[in-house]
């Protein structure tokens, strides 16, 4: 844990990626003052432009060096946030790509606690009591059908999916998420104990989580709120985060 309510957060990002650096931060940077902390960020990348398997795989052989590169800093957690890196990887990756990046960590010196946006995705719906969940995605629907299986491998009920069909990683990033408010309408969502707006933290959702919530009267949240609950978890700290959802009430 860092000095005198100081957390440096250490996260692992595809190179393509321009979503996480600001979302995840804007949640942790926008807590109550009431907290007296600060957070600072500190990156290391793996390669991956086109979202395929090929290259998710060779993006994800990369990661045990972005932990040793983060140990060097000290970081007091470490973010691995690219949903579809695991979950392409095969069933309960999370557990194992968390167990290794910790452990290449700790013995670089860097000792630091773990998550991944797809361990943080499933202990959110833990968390929420949430056993049935419909979810939205940017990506072709074959990687729709990955992320569903992974789901339903950890005993989770995907009621419905809608696929954006966007398979350029920065194109993704470009996505306007107050246009998610209208594929949520299109979503079969009736029977969902939850509903994930953005399955993945390259496609912007923030700024639409608390009204879509706010119309459906269940929790929302998206790959980004969950990793941020997860950080705030292994930080030992309140998961309040205004304005980001139930999960991010400070009540769960």
């Amino acid at each position: 844990m860092g000095r005198n309510s100081t957390f440096r957060v250490g996260l692992i990002v595809p190179s393509s990626n321009v979503t996480m650096e600001t979302e995840i931060p804007a949640m942790l940077r926008g807590r109550p003052a009431i907290y007296d902390e600060s957070y600072t960020f500190h990156s290391s990348r793996m390669r991956m432009q086109e979202v395929t398997p090929e290259e998710l795989r060779r993006m994800d052989e990369q990661s045990e060096k972005c932990a040793i590169e983060l140990a060097d800093a000290r970081c007091d957690v470490l973010a691995y946030a690219c949903l579809i890196g695991i979950m392409a990887q095969g069933p309960g990756y999370h557990e194992e790509s968390e167990t290794s990046l910790y452990e290449a960590a700790a013995e670089n010196g860097g000792e630091a606690p773990v998550v991944t946006s797809a361990g943080a995705l499933v202990r959110a719906f833990d968390a929420l009591e949430a056993q049935r969940v419909a979810v939205i995605t940017p990506y072709l629907q074959h990687l729709t059908d990955t992320v569903v299986d992974y789901f339903e491998g950890e005993g989770i009920d995907v009621v419905d999916s809608i696929s954006l069909e966007c398979p350029d990683n920065l194109e993704v990033a470009k996505l306007d998420p107050a246009d998610l408010l209208d594929h949520m309408d299109d979503l079969d969502h009736e029977q969902a104990d939850a509903v994930v707006l953005s399955s993945c933290v390259q496609m912007p959702s923030l700024p639409s989580i608390q009204a879509a919530e706010d119309r459906l009267g269940k929790p929302v949240l998206s790959a980004s709120v969950a990793t941020t609950y997860d950080i705030l978890n292994k930080l030992g700290r309140s998961t309040r985060v205004s304005g980001a959802g139930k999960l991010l009430s400070g009540g769960i």
